[in-house]
């Protein structure tokens, strides 16, 4: 039997679904090798969930749905969530290193990734991360956004661009139901916005969307979709994706049922363009319209480009092209990739040798790809790789102190941390919230944004009074 402490003390940064995945799964195998674990979950928010509280779209409360399941574990007891600690700057790595015999890094990927074309900086060009975050009632993004255009393009053909598209097209009215926060509501409520264009650089077969997202856009009320048989050519890879791959057939089924289906005259128009490369935002100042180049099939499963070109005159364009991983401090980093540079997990130093008790999961260890399913997957790998490295770790590790003692340093440094019983407050006043709401009875949730206001109902452990 492996020797280690009474009780293997882990620090786990980020309080998003890999963290809690990590702690779960840490719990389970290092309890059925015969020891004890005491993990704590720190989270930059005051909140935990991360990308499910602050990532998904309000009115996708199927894949909320996973809140219940992180819920039970959080509930176990095995693992301390310790929310609105900002690492690097109120605890550092050396803080971690003395309190705890192994570190994972859990911190995703919440920058967007960058579209190297003239012009993409220009106002009224966002990123998709962003307005996600402004939507979900992000304590870390201003109240209000603007929504001034009558045309958008949405660049990218990902889920999130079908999100961003999504909410834009769709009316304020039909997100009551929705946990949006009341500035949000407003914010959508007074655009101007009549079209809505996504655009993808490949194929109609080639979209990275999945069948339920794409097919609930003939869902929104009052919205017309109109696809463009232009972009609809022959091209024998597509015809072998969907002939073997069942998710490509229901999409490339889906896409083309819409080709002959005439617009019903609603007040908006969501549009989907394939085949086209973005080339150049251009504007006087702002954003007035964007450039493309039409591409065509290489019949291997790429395209190139054709030479034409095309103008769309549009007063806002959101780049929905992926996600990045930010730096941490003291940790190695991949700014190629946008990575913590890592084998299974094991944090690697600049030569490629890992770093004793340092480890990553999620996005932060291998790119934002795959759903929120695949990070029980890549947690289970990690944590693997941490408990056979146990003797290693137990040899290195110092934990000094007692449980309490990382509390007491943030105590002594000025930190208003939250806990679990602080977000079971924050979560009763969330609810109760959404039940008091007069204007859509039976609400289930109206979401507190303001940091502050969050530490505080967190902190004190009880309602406030309305």
């Amino acid at each position: 039997m492996i020797p280690v402490p009474s009780a293997l003390r882990v620090a786990i940064i980020g309080a998003g679904p890999a963290g809690i995945y990590a702690g779960n799964i840490l719990t389970r195998l290092v309890q059925e090798a015969g020891h004890e674990v005491a993990i704590d979950l720190f989270d930059s928010l005051p909140a935990p969930y991360g990308l499910i509280r602050y990532g998904v779209a309000p009115d996708h409360p199927r894949i909320k749905g996973i809140v219940k399941s992180l819920q039970e574990m959080l509930e176990t007891g095995t693992t301390r969530f310790i929310g609105n600690v900002t690492y690097g700057t109120d605890l550092s790595l050396t803080d971690l290193r003395e309190h705890y015999h192994a570190v994972i890094f859990a911190t995703g990927a919440i920058l967007d990734a960058p579209l190297v074309i003239d012009g993409i900086d220009l106002p009224g060009s966002f990123g998709a991360a962003d307005f996600v975050s402004w939507y979900d009632g992000h304590p870390d993004v201003p109240l209000e956004w603007p929504l001034d255009a009558t045309d958008v393009a949405v660049i990218g053909n990902g889920n999130v661009a079908l999100d961003v598209a999504r909410i834009l097209a769709k009316h304020a009215d039909d997100l009551l139901t929705t946990d949006i926060p009341a500035s949000v509501y407003a914010g959508l409520a007074g655009s101007p916005v009549t079209d809505v264009h996504i655009f993808g650089r490949r194929g109609p077969s080639q979209v990275k969307f999945t069948p339920i997202e794409l097919r609930e856009l003939a869902d929104i009320p009052d919205v017309d979709l109109v696809v463009y048989a232009e972009d609809f050519t022959p091209d024998s890879h597509s015809e072998q994706l969907v002939a073997s791959n069942n998710q490509v057939k229901i999409m490339t089924r889906t896409l083309n049922g819409w080709l002959t289906k005439a617009p019903l005259g609603a007040s908006r128009r969501l549009h989907l363009h394939f085949l086209h490369a973005p080339v150049e935002v251009y504007g006087d100042g702002r954003v007035e319209g964007i450039r493309f180049e039409r591409t065509e099939h290489t019949g291997d499963g790429g395209v190139r480009s054709t030479g034409q070109i095309l103008d769309y005159p549009v007063q806002a364009v959101y780049r929905a092209v992926g996600y990045r991983g930010s730096a941490l401090a003291a940790v190695p980093f991949d700014a190629v990739r946008g990575v913590i540079p890592n084998d299974g997990g094991r944090v690697l130093d600049a030569v490629g040798q890992p770093i004793a008790g340092l480890y990553a999961t999620g996005w932060i260890k291998r790119g934002p790809i795959g759903l929120i399913g695949h990070t029980k997957g890549d947690a289970l790998e990690t944590v693997t790789r941490l408990v056979a490295d146990l003797p290693v770790l137990v040899a290195v590790g110092t934990a000094v102190g007692t449980a309490d003692a990382i509390l007491a340093l943030l105590d002594e440094r000025g930190v208003e941390f939250t806990t679990w019983a602080g977000w079971q407050a924050l979560d009763a006043h969330e609810l109760m919230l959404g039940s008091l709401d007069e204007v859509t009875p039976g609400r289930e949730r109206v979401k507190v944004i303001s940091r502050a206001e969050q530490v505080a109902i967190s902190r004190t452990e009880a309602l406030l009074t309305l």
